[in-house]
């Protein structure tokens, strides 16, 4: 700010320059009607003669006329000066660029509400690995992948089986524990998304990763089907320990609908259909309204549903925040 009337420097100097016509003008009008007259003529009673009085109303229209089209000029106007706002920094590549799985992507770059950042390489996302390329399989090697997460049932993994990049140590985390009214469930991805955080089965999966996250070494890349639902939410749930805002988290949520082709790129497991677009917000915010009504809020769902302690949040953070 400038010490001049509490202004920035931009401001300050348009007021200026609003004020100099101003100053201006009125100089000008005391100059051509005060200082500069003539000696006054008067008649024989004393009155100013009829020449002087022409005289002084012809300089004082003059003067006006003068000082009104100083002050009618155009003149930059303060809001035309305003500081020139802050361009957003480019958004994160988030995407694996893994041909064989499209929703592939790192969850890290994300800024947390105090400030820090979720480390990028460390915590993968993606969807089933069935079809990854040679050059895919040595991506993931390169990335230091030494632990896959599958989300699946085992009717998902027959039908499609993951290819591990080499080193990788794979662990089943089915989210239905294999129960059957549960993987029914996943056919209406509406409902499904309300059975995921109240779901015991699903909560025991969830935690099991979110534990090898935090005591891994190395990178750990999880996934389902798709890549969309079942680690939709454990995405969502990971970033909300670590403080990524809600704004964020949805966001990520919603990037599914890019990697997968906008509409009608989506199916959740035993064949369920996304409907228009391969995610909704709406089914997040369900997820996350039925957390805070079983359990109460959201950390209550982390440290009762999920049985994370405090001991286990430390360590996410500390492993997955800089």
């Amino acid at each position: 700010m400038d010490s001049r009337n509490g202004l920035t420097p931009i401001a300050y100097q348009s007021s200026q320059k609003i004020q100099r016509p101003v100053r201006l003008a009125a100089t000008l009008l005391s100059i051509l009607t005060a200082e500069h007259q003539p000696p006054v003529t008067t008649t024989e009673g004393g009155e100013p003669s009829v020449s002087h009085r022409t005289l002084i109303r012809t300089r004082s229209a003059a003067a006006l006329a003068l000082t009104a089209g100083i002050l009618l000029a155009p003149i930059p106007s303060i809001a035309a000066a305003a500081p020139v706002p802050v361009v957003a920094p480019a958004a994160i590549d988030h995407s694996l660029h893994l041909t064989g799985a499209p929703n592939g992507r790192d969850l890290g770059g994300y800024t947390t509400t105090d400030g820090k950042t979720v480390r990028s390489g460390v915590v993968l996302r993606s969807s089933t690995l069935n079809a990854l390329t040679t050059d895919d399989l040595a991506k993931l090697v390169q990335l230091n992948v030494k632990t896959v997460e599958d989300l699946r049932t085992d009717y998902e993994r027959v039908l499609e089986r993951d290819q591990i990049p080499t080193g990788a140590t794979v662990h089943h985390r089915d989210v239905t524990g294999g129960n059957l009214a549960t993987a029914i469930a996943m056919r209406d991805l509406r409902q499904f998304y309300k059975v995921m955080p109240s779901n015991s089965d699903a909560s025991a999966a969830f935690r099991a990763v979110l534990l090898d996250i935090a005591n891994s070494p190395d990178t750990v890349l999880y996934h389902c089907k798709s890549g969309k639902d079942r680690t939709g939410w454990l995405s969502a749930v990971l970033l909300t320990i670590l403080g990524v805002p809600r704004e964020t988290v949805n966001a990520d949520f919603m990037l599914s609908n890019d990697y997968l082709g906008g509409s009608g790129g989506g199916t959740g497991s035993l064949g369920s259909s996304s409907g228009p677009s391969p995610v909704e917000q709406a089914w997040l915010d369900s997820a996350f309204a039925t957390a805070d009504e079983k359990y109460g809020s959201f950390d209550n769902y982390v440290s009762q549903g999920l049985g994370l302690t405090s001991q286990d949040i430390a360590g996410l953070k500390a492993k997955l925040l800089s």
